[in-house]
C-alpha cells in the first residue's frame, strides 16, 4: 500500500520505531497521519469517512496510538480492520462489458493508517539491515527503471 495520498509526514520512518525494537506508534505521528488523511475517499465497512477522521484527529490520534501499539505487540489486529467492501471500478471501454472494471477493496481508515506505520517500520529495518541495497531500483518509492539507467550510465560514463 502507498502512502495516503502520498503527503504523509516525511519523518515517519524515523519515529515509529526504536533501533532493533518493537514498533512504536508515537501519538504525533498518528496525529500527523490522520490531518494527511484524504477526504474524497471512501470509507470502509467500518462506516467511518476520513473527513470525520481528519476532523477529530486531536481527539483520537491517542487512543489510535495506544491501540497500534498494542496491535504491534499482541500480534493481532482487530477483526473489523481485516473487512473491506469490494466495489467494481470502471477502467475504459464499454461500460456494459464486466472486463472493464477492476475491483476495489475500501478497508477501514484505522486500519490503514496502522498499514503505514507498518510498512514504514519494514522499509526502514530492510534499508539500515541492508535487505535491501542502495542500488535496488525496482519496487521503491521514488525510483524506476529510469532512475536505474542514469545511475548504470553514470557508472559506465566515469
Amino acid at each position: 500500500m502507498t502512502c495516503l495520498q502520498d503527503n504523509c509526514p516525511s519523518g515517519l520512518g524515523h519515529g515509529v520505531r526504536e533501533q532493533n525494537g518493537p514498533l512504536i506508534t508515537q501519538e504525533v505521528a498518528v496525529r500527523e497521519l490522520l490531518t494527511c488523511l484524504d477526504i474524497r475517499k471512501s470509507m470502509g465497512p467500518d462506516g467511518i469517512h476520513p473527513r470525520v477522521m481528519r476532523e477529530l484527529a486531536d481527539e483520537l490520534a491517542e487512543p489510535l496510538s495506544i491501540i497500534y501499539h498494542q496491535s504491534w505487540l499482541t500480534g493481532e489486529v482487530l477483526d473489523n480492520w481485516k473487512l473491506a467492501n469490494v466495489t467494481a471500478i470502471h477502467k475504459k471501454g464499454a461500460k456494459e462489458d464486466p472486463d472493464n472494471y477492476r475491483p476495489v477493496s475500501l478497508t477501514s481508515v484505522p486500519g490503514k493508517i496502522m498499514e503505514q506505520f507498518l510498512l514504514s517500520a519494514i522499509t526502514q529495518n530492510l534499508q539500515d539491515g541492508q535487505g535491501i541495497r542502495p542500488s535496488q531500483h525496482g519496487f521503491r518509492r521514488g525510483r524506476s527503471c529510469f532512475t536505474n539507467l542514469i545511475s548504470f550510465y553514470d557508472q559506465v560514463a566515469h
